[in-house]
C-alpha cells in the first residue's frame, strides 16, 4: 500500500502548563519542548508506522527548523522527494499549551505551509491520498481533482471546500464541531463520514445512515496532541486494508487513544503492533 499525503509541516512548540490560559491570563510555571508535527506530516508517519509506505508531498523554509520539523519522518522512511523548501518564508509553527489532562490550546503560523501551490503537485496522484485543509484550499482541491484511487479528505481545520471535493473523497473525516460546521453536506456524496467524538467514540456513517460505532480503550491521557491525526492516519488504513467499518472504527480510535498517552504529535504515534496489543 503506497499513500500519498499532502499536507502541512510543522514544527511544534509545545508548553506543558498547569492550566490552559484565558483569554487575557498569564500561566507560569509551563515545561517548554519541540516536536515535529503538522498535520499532514502527522499523518503520513502515522501511516508509515502503520505499515503503509507513504510518500509527502508539502514544503518547508530554508531555516533549522526544516530539519527537526523532518527528522522523524525521516528516521521511519516516509519519502520525502515531494517536499520542497521555500527561500521566502519560514518553517511552519504550532504554539501548543497543554494541561495536566491532555487538552490542549493550538495557535499556527503557517509559514512555507501557505506556499504549497497546485504546480508542485504532479499532474496525476496514483494510489491512495489523504489531504486536510492546512495548505490552500485551491492546493487540497488540485490535489483532490488530480487522484486516481482512494480519498481521505480530513476536513479540518474547518473550511468551506467545493461540492466537488465532497462528492470525490472516498472517506471523510471530521470531528463533532467541524461536522456542525458542514452539517448535511457532508452526506451528500456516496463516500464514508466518520465522526470523531474524542473519548465518547467514532461513528461511521454513508448518506447519512449509521453503518458502524466503536469507543476507543481506556488510557491515562497525557497530550491529545496529535491523536486525531493519528485516527485519520489508521481508519484510512484499516479500510485500505480491507477492514470492516466496526473493526476499522475500533482501530482507528486505539491508534488515536495511544497517541493520547504520550506527549508531542509525532512522537507519540504508534506502531501497528503497538496498537493491536492496546485492543
Amino acid at each position: 500500500m503506497r499513500i500519498t499525503v499532502v499536507g502541512s509541516i510543522n514544527l511544534d512548540l509545545v508548553a506543558n502548563a498547569p492550566s490552559l490560559p484565558r483569554a487575557g491570563e498569564t500561566v507560569t510555571g509551563a515545561t517548554l519542548a519541540r516536536h515535529p508535527g503538522g498535520k499532514g506530516a502527522n499523518q503520513a508517519l502515522a501511516a508509515e508506522k502503520l505499515g503503509a509506505e507513504v510518500c509527502l508531498i508539502g514544503r518547508v523554509g530554508a531555516d533549522g527548523m526544516a530539519a527537526e520539523a523532518l527528522a522523524l519522518m525521516e528516521e521511519f522512511g516516509v519519502d520525502l522527494a515531494g517536499v520542497e523548501t521555500d527561500v521566502a518564508a519560514p518553517t511552519g509553527v504550532a504554539l501548543i499549551t497543554v494541561d495536566p489532562t491532555g487538552e490542549n490550546q493550538i495557535t499556527v503560523a503557517a509559514g512555507a505551509n501557505h506556499l504549497v501551490t497546485p504546480e508542485q503537485l504532479p499532474q496525476r496522484i496514483e494510489g491512495p491520498l489523504i489531504v486536510q485543509l492546512e495548505l490552500p484550499l485551491d492546493t487540497v482541491e488540485a490535489a483532490v481533482g488530480r487522484a486516481t484511487d482512494f480519498v481521505c479528505a480530513n476536513l479540518a481545520p474547518a473550511a468551506p471546500v467545493s461540492e466537488h471535493l465532497l462528492r470525490r473523497a472516498d472517506l471523510i473525516v471530521v470531528n463533532e464541531t467541524e461536522a456542525e460546521f458542514y452539517g448535511d453536506a457532508l452526506h451528500r456524496g456516496g463516500g464514508r463520514v466518520v465522526v470523531t467524538r474524542g473519548a465518547k467514540g467514532a461513528a461511521m456513517y454513508q448518506r447519512g445512515v449509521e453503518m458502524a460505532w466503536a469507543t476507543p480503550p481506556q488510557v491515562e491521557a497525557v497530550d491529545a496532541t496529535g491523536a486525531g491525526d493519528a485516527f485519520v492516519a489508521a481508519i484510512t488504513v484499516a479500510l485500505l486494508d480491507g477492514m470492516a467499518p466496526d473493526q476499522a472504527l475500533r482501530f482507528a480510535c486505539a491508534a488515536g487513544a495511544l497517541a493520547a498517552t504520550r506527549p508531542g504529535a509525532q512522537p507519540s504515534l504508534g506502531t501497528r503492533e503497538e496498537v493491536e496489543a492496546l485492543l
